[in-house]
């Protein structure tokens, strides 16, 4: 005890007070910085000195200079930003798809629709106009380009996220390793107790809520502590960290283990992402990444990929949903259209190549969309009169040409019949025509029967005409379209290069126009629609479509919503978490000038023991 003691007491006070204005302008230095947290100097009573008649202060001292952090907030505001991030992509992202579709305004697919139609209406009056013939080959070509064009534009958005999908898990990585070494560095500074570092543990937490964006994480924090000496909402995490993603480890203090994105061997060069273990092992998490910007890409984009399918391209994904209704779209309009343009007559007819359709293989087991039921092949003399009519049937064992049953269809349309009813065996189908299906081209055609020449001078024609299967559009026999999605549609080439071989007529004489009238008839009837996930769907053609942009529609009105209220959840957890954690300058300026006064009145202090010091030096002299 003594004047030294009290001299001793003012200086700690000073010290006190110097620290916790050097934090208190560290806060208001960090005002603006929306990923510091605000501190303060936490101090108690020094050792008092233990005497009679009672313990001596010894003054103050700083114990810990802590961060006002709440780990649940933080937790809470994590997981906000997490859905915002996740809303913000979707919305802007489906936004953006919807303006490929612009049918509400009476343009688009929906409109070329309309004007195909309306050509072949214009052309049923007169089935050898030359004229309607031109503006039918227009308007069927400006419908299959606009269609690939904008099914292009959704594989080339599709194309353009997955590359996005790359950068952002290589961002991802970089964060997750910089996390690694500040645990690191946290780790050796807080080692020293009571340090804490806490603008290294701001550095962590603005990574982690930067990651948080990216993707979907989850941090266990072991040893959270109370602080409610320093301020009641202060509660921050200990020593132990680990950070998952997708229930696999990603942080685990200094350990990293970062991600792995590849897509080697995949035709499409689409991305999968992996977590890769200590010994090498790849685990795929494509399928479970949930959240943040990332998830929204492979909401958008699809996870499931299998390399040996649909060309590597995913089977679910909201834009890939999309592509493939575009796909189903355009193939029905090929094969609806090609069905009843087979109804046209002609002296021989070819398909295109089916090199995945053996001569063996059921045809219901096939991926041509057929039903069973039977066609008619119908033969037509050089006066347009029918002089012969077959029927072809299909069930679950008809295959194209089977040498090893009758069922086929190479065996029925070949088979010595009675096609007229005359009894007369040597004026049917099969003596005028012969069918033929290449087993290495998988090419179906029918033709003059060369086998008896004479009779293919005579100039008779074939036709096709569908109960019900979809054969004829589905093998393509005869093609007003070529193709068989809305990525390779196109008007026949040769009816582009000279469109007064369009064929309105069943029958091959002046004044038939009924397919051209069929051909009108076709955008009122409802057909069958195959999708990609096995479901088929009755509709008609501009009704499925326009089912489509609904959708369409509907999904970016849903995606605004979403984000709307992710935005109004963000807003207020983040006002919850500045309240707590953010710094008041009006707050921090009130303390500036408390720590200032107690700063003077412990300098008072030493002054007053200088003073004395020299009263009692004077005395002695």
């Amino acid at each position: 005890m003594g004047l030294f003691n009290t001299l001793g007491i003012g200086y700690s006070g000073l010290t006190a007070s110097e620290a916790a204005t050097n934090v208190t302008g560290h806060n208001i230095a960090n005002a603006n910085n929306d990923y510091y947290t605000r501190q303060r100097v936490s101090t108690s009573a020094s050792v008092p000195l233990h005497s009679i008649p009672g313990d001596v202060g010894e003054g103050v001292q700083v114990t810990q200079i802590v961060r006002i952090h709440d780990e649940f907030v933080y937790a809470r505001y994590k997981d906000s930003s997490n859905a915002l991030s996740h809303d913000d992509y979707m919305q802007q992202s489906l936004e953006e798809v919807a303006k490929y579709f612009p049918d509400l305004q009476d343009l688009g697919i929906s409109q070329d629709l309309k004007n195909y139609f309306n050509s072949w209406n214009d052309l049923s009056s007169n089935a050898n106009d030359g004229s309607q013939k031109i503006a039918l080959v227009q308007n069927a070509s400006t419908l299959s380009e606009n269609l690939s064009s904008t099914r292009n534009t959704l594989r080339s958005f599709q194309d353009s996220i997955n590359d996005q999908l790359k950068i952002n898990i290589d961002e991802a990585n970089s964060i997750g390793e910089r996390i690694a070494d500040l645990n690191k560095e946290i780790s050796k500074i807080e080692s020293a107790k009571p340090n804490q570092a806490n603008d290294l543990r701001d550095k962590r937490d603005s990574l982690e809520l930067t990651l948080s964006k990216i993707l979907d994480i989850s941090t266990s924090k072991s040893q959270l502590t109370s602080l409610n000496t320093v301020d009641a909402n202060a509660t921050d995490q200990g020593m132990d960290y680990h950070l998952n993603i997708a229930g696999n480890s990603f942080v685990d203090g200094s350990t990293f283990h970062p991600l792995v994105i590849e897509n080697r061997d995949n035709e499409s060069r689409y991305y999968s992402i992996y977590s890769e273990s200590q010994d090498g092992t790849k685990y795929e998490i494509t399928d479970k990444i949930r959240g943040g910007k990332v998830g929204a890409m492979l909401d958008i984009r699809g996870r499931t990929i299998d390399k040996s399918t649909n060309a590597g391209y995913p089977s679910d994904g909201i834009v890939q949903g999309y592509v493939d209704d575009l796909d189903t779209f355009a193939n029905t309009l090929i094969a609806q259209t090609n069905n009843i343009y087979a109804k046209s007559a002609s002296t021989s007819m070819k398909s295109p190549t089916h090199a995945d359709l053996k001569s063996d293989t059921p045809l219901l087991n096939s991926d041509l969309n057929l039903k069973t039921g039977s066609f008619d092949l119908v033969m037509y003399d050089n006066n347009g009169v029918e002089v012969g009519r077959k029927e072809i049937n299909i069930n679950q064992l008809t295959t194209m040409n089977d040498s090893t049953t009758s069922d086929s269809i190479v065996a029925q349309i070949n088979s010595n019949s009675d096609d007229n009813g005359d009894n007369n065996s040597t004026n049917d189908i099969n003596d005028y025509f012969l069918a033929t299906y290449g087993a290495d081209d998988g090419i179906f055609s029918i033709g003059p029967n060369p086998a008896n020449p004479e009779k293919a001078s005579q100039n008779y024609t074939i036709s096709f005409e569908d109960n019900g299967t979809n054969f004829p559009g589905a093998i393509g026999i005869k093609q007003f379209f070529t193709g068989s999605d809305a990525n390779n549609i196109s008007v026949n080439r040769d009816l582009l290069n000279d469109s007064s071989l369009v064929q309105g007529y069943k029958a091959p004489v002046d004044g038939n126009n009924d397919v051209a009238n069929d051909m009108v008839q076709l955008q009122y009837d409802n057909v069958d629609f195959f999708r990609k996930n096995s479901i088929v769907t009755e509709d008609t053609l501009s009704g499925f479509y326009n089912s489509v942009t609904t959708r369409i529609a509907t999904d970016g009105e849903s995606a605004g919503r979403a984000q709307e209220t992710s935005k109004a959840l963000f807003n207020t957890v983040q006002a919850e978490f500045q309240s707590i954690s953010g710094v008041s300058t009006d707050e921090e300026l009130t303390n500036l000038i408390k720590f200032q006064a107690a700063y003077g009145a412990n300098a008072k202090v030493i002054t007053t023991v200088d003073q004395m010091l020299n009263t009692l030096l004077g005395i002695k002299q």
